[in-house]
């Protein structure tokens, strides 16, 4: 892979909080660099603590850094001020919480289209992209209904859908599994899986080490730094024998 398809990247940063109405000064990150490429499926874990968080939200332009770079698609985010970054936030970023952030007032549908309302797309345009992305994700039988009538993964469906929206650079998912039972849950990443296939960047913040090792890459944090950076074995030898057999049935 070269340069091109880096979409993310974190050069030594740095993030030191105060005590509010103390001296005293928490850092939380401390020398954080790392590379994300167009279409990995990537877990950032730790324990309480260790920094994650910090990097989801910085990731997510929902903070930034007291020192270092965050460059997002090539472009360095670190120092734009509070509504170009909004701006970057809205366009750039798919988030997926594990407390589903539905409006309970709105239908699917309607949940779906709002990200698209406050970037001013035309209803017909908002629409039509939301009864594609409710199809994406299985659940176009239920576009009329409201959250409160929606079991807890089909309310994840409908985040992960409306998380599409945008076409994001990255799917920004925190906890997605950690409101569900072990089945739901299990489908949820199962449709992450998917989503990666398909091309999609996804970034998972996870303390449970079940989920990390379903991904193909974990980096994992301790006392604000990275700890450890590796490649699942088992998926990436996954993922080869399967681009090996579509390259066979191509063939024939």
């Amino acid at each position: 892979m070269n340069s091109d398809d880096v979409v993310i990247r974190l050069v030594d940063l740095h993030k030191v909080y105060g005590k509010p109405g103390t001296s005293v000064e928490v850092h939380a990150l401390r020398g954080v660099s790392m590379d994300i490429r167009r279409g990995e499926y990537l877990a950032i874990i730790g324990s309480s603590g260790s920094g994650k968080s910090t990097v989801m939200n910085i990731l997510g332009c929902l903070d930034r850094p007291t020192r270092g770079r965050y460059e997002l698609y090539g472009e360095d985010v670190t120092h734009l001020d509070d509504d170009r970054l909004s701006d970057v936030r809205g366009r750039r970023i798919g988030f997926v919480f594990q407390s589903f952030n539905l409006i309970p007032a709105l239908t699917v549908l309607e949940n779906l289209e709002t990200p698209l309302f406050y970037q001013n797309i035309p209803a017909r345009a908002r629409a039509a992209k939301a009864r594609e992305m409710i199809e994406r994700v299985g659940l176009a039988d239920r576009a009329e209904h409201r959250p409160v009538e929606l079991s807890g993964g089909q309310q994840q469906r409908v985040a992960i859908a409306r998380a599409l929206m945008t076409d994001p650079v990255m799917l920004l998912a925190d906890e997605p599994t950690g409101n569900l039972d072990s089945r739901t849950g299990q489908m949820i990443l199962s449709l992450l899986e998917e989503l990666n296939a398909g091309g999609t960047t996804v970034v998972l913040v996870t303390h449970d080490p079940h989920i990390a090792r379903r991904v193909k890459r974990c980096v994992e944090l301790s006392d604000g730094r990275i700890v450890q950076d590796r490649l699942n074995s088992a998926q990436v030898r996954q993922d080869a024998a399967h681009a090996h057999a579509l390259q066979a049935s191509e063939a024939h």
